[in-house]
């Protein structure tokens, strides 16, 4: 919603992150600390109904991964059904639309083909975005933008994406309506931070950055000690 404002509508995928869905990794990069801090918990995903003790967004979120791994090319024909309908909604709208297939997952959708075209191919004038904690990932469609997302044991590979002019998404610990540190150093460099929570519009920002981002859900929040969150307070 936060693109709203600026003329964008962003439809995103959630899926169920790391092995939340029966054993398969999700997320094949993430950490201890993104782990147990995961927003998949934030919101809506961790209000549990007090009659049954469960949470449908978190049901939903299983099953849909389920159905992707068990049919990648399936799944994927759906969700182009899907964003389909969502440009049609957009163009109404008269607003520009933008896809995240990567919610609370790690996926390399640009890797499974649909009659020999990659999801974004298949739509070239949507703007697709993620973050990632994968490293290395090349000749990506035109538009698909990337943010690599800082953890507590990924410097190097942070400062190598920085160095490749790729921008670097950091959960800083620093409350809400209080500024972000304006520079923080990643491999003995100090690089300037941008205020990534006035808009999720990743792919409108300068290149070779910090995208700095409050740390969000209570134990996001209150934690000090994983090294997720850079404690700038």
């Amino acid at each position: 919603m936060k693109g709203d404002k600026f003329g964008y509508w962003t439809a995103i995928l959630h899926l169920a992150p790391h092995t939340l869905a029966g054993g398969v990794n999700m997320c094949p990069s993430s950490t201890p600390g993104c782990r147990a801090l995961c927003l998949t918990n934030a919101g809506r995903g961790g209000m549990i109904n007090p009659l049954t003790g469960t949470n449908n967004i978190q049901i939903a979120r299983v099953r849909k991964t389920n159905e992707y791994l068990n049919d990648r090319v399936g799944f994927v024909r759906r969700i182009m059904v899907e964003i389909g309908k969502f440009v049609v909604r957009a163009d109404r709208k008269g607003v520009i639309p933008a896809v995240r297939l990567n919610g609370t997952s790690d996926q390399l959708f640009e890797k499974i083909l649909v009659d020999g075209k990659s999801i974004m191919e298949h739509f070239p004038n949507v703007i697709f975005y993620d973050y990632t904690k994968i490293a290395g990932r090349k000749e990506l469609p035109g538009n698909y933008s990337l943010t690599f997302s800082l953890a507590e044991n990924n410097e190097a590979k942070a400062c190598v994406a920085l160095n490749n002019g790729m921008n670097v998404a950091v959960v800083f610990s620093t409350k809400k309506g209080k500024p972000l540190p304006a520079t923080y150093p990643i491999g003995g460099k100090e690089w300037k931070v941008i205020d990534g929570d006035i808009t999720d519009l990743r792919f409108t920002d300068p290149k070779g950055i910090i995208v700095g981002l409050r740390a969000k859900g209570n134990l996001a929040k209150k934690d000090k000690t994983s090294g997720f969150v850079r404690q700038v307070d």
